[in-house]
């Protein structure tokens, strides 16, 4: 009887535990919650990588307060260098989602590696939060409902700069790099131009050090019009094409315009005084706590301004952990779509939205005029007017 008695205990218990079980939620709490970081490390776009990984970093030390965890969960991020390379990256995502167990991955820097890693997430069936690529086709014709972006898109750089540019009797020739990033910005900035006229478009391979020959074909496409003459630049990573400006293009009564860059880049800009254009970030513009936090404890850590792409890495983090809040720290893939669509967080450029339909964050970007002040080394853009979200009109183009 006693060994029947204690079977049945023993049973009962069993069962308890069975039934616990099942209504227990799927994730083990304590247990870690994994981020992938795939990002240029090294190669052409090294810099823009290690901005984002450093603002990762300070993003969700910031919404985590310093605790590095949500719901009793570790956030654990695991770094991953795609070196610029798109085969690299799609193989550095699947075993980050295989292998290394990663909850959600972050990144990369490149368009043309964005692209390669928008399938994997779809045949892991695990969220990208995409930045700081620019592509419109990540968020576009090549989405899948696994990818966010808090990384501007072309069509924001583009509508935004076309506030700056786009007046009656404006001729615009464009400047770009021959792939994804390039060609996606010169046809969104396209799109968005109703009044100025767009005569000739150069594309240049991504390693460009010698602008002269193409240079040469845009003056040579504006010299003789009548009215406003401007060459826009969308240029990522190396080569400086503002090289282009000691052509003399004066002679000829050409601009240069383009949008806002990394500070290094800038220095270009302090030989373009009065220069206009458009910003997805500068340090000295948003007015808001989160960015005088990051800007205080980046010159605390670096002794440096934060760049354009920290603020990016910095949203990126404050998203994640703002979606693991409203899942509870659940990392299951439909509940933080479920969190993630629609939702709003407070970064260092003010308030973001993941719109519902493409994942795409509405964000302000900011019209700026080049001031060139001794104090600093690079051209800096002086705020004419922050363009908010309501005022862009962003096509949605990923035909869900």
């Amino acid at each position: 009887m006693t060994h029947g008695f204690i079977r049945a205990v023993a049973g009962a218990a069993l069962a308890l535990t069975a039934a616990l079980g099942a209504s227990a939620p799927a994730f083990a709490q304590g247990k870690e919650i994994r981020i992938a970081h795939v990002y240029s490390r090294t190669g052409p776009l090294e810099a823009y990588g290690k901005q984002t990984q450093t603002g990762l970093l300070m993003g969700l030390d910031y919404a985590t307060g310093g605790t590095m965890t949500v719901a009793g969960r570790k956030l654990v991020v695991i770094e991953k260098d795609d070196q610029g390379k798109p085969d690299v990256g799609k193989s550095l995502l699947a075993t980050a989602y295989g292998d290394d167990k990663a909850d959600i991955a972050v990144g990369p820097s490149s368009s043309g590696v964005a692209l390669a890693l928008l399938p994997v997430a779809e045949e892991y069936k695990k969220i990208l939060l995409v930045e700081p690529a620019v592509a419109d086709s990540i968020t576009g014709d090549k989405w899948n409902k696994y990818i966010f972006r808090t990384g501007r898109n072309s069509s924001q750089d583009a509508i935004s700069n076309a506030v700056a540019l786009d007046k009656p009797g404006t001729v615009i020739a464009t400047l770009a790099q021959d792939y994804a990033f390039g060609r996606d910005g010169v046809k969104a900035f396209k799109d968005a131009i109703k009044k100025a006229k767009v005569v000739h478009e150069e594309y240049l391979p991504t390693t460009t050090t010698d602008f002269t020959a193409g240079a040469q074909r845009l003056i040579d496409k504006l010299k003789d019009q009548p009215g406003r003459k401007v060459i826009f630049i969308i240029w990522a990573g190396a080569g400086n094409p503002f090289k282009i400006a000691d052509l003399d293009l004066k002679r000829y009564g050409i601009e240069i315009a383009t949008g806002g860059n990394i500070l290094p880049a800038m220095a270009a800009y302090k030989s373009l005084p009065g220069m206009e254009g458009a910003t997805y970030y500068y340090f000295g513009i948003p007015k808001n706590p989160v960015n005088e936090w990051l800007v205080a404890n980046h010159y605390k850590q670096f002794k440096a301004p934060p760049d354009f792409f920290t603020a990016g890495g910095m949203s990126a983090g404050i998203a994640i952990v703002e979606a693991l809040k409203k899942t509870a720290g659940d990392t299951g893939t439909n509940k933080l779509i479920k969190a993630m669509e629609g939702m709003s967080f407070e970064t260092p450029k003010g308030r973001m939205t993941f719109r519902a339909e493409d994942h795409q964050a509405m964000q302000s970007m900011y019209h700026f005029k080049i001031k060139v002040d001794p104090a600093f080394a690079w051209g800096v853009p002086e705020l004419v007017r922050e363009i908010k979200p309501e005022e862009m009109s962003i096509p949605i183009r990923n035909k869900r």
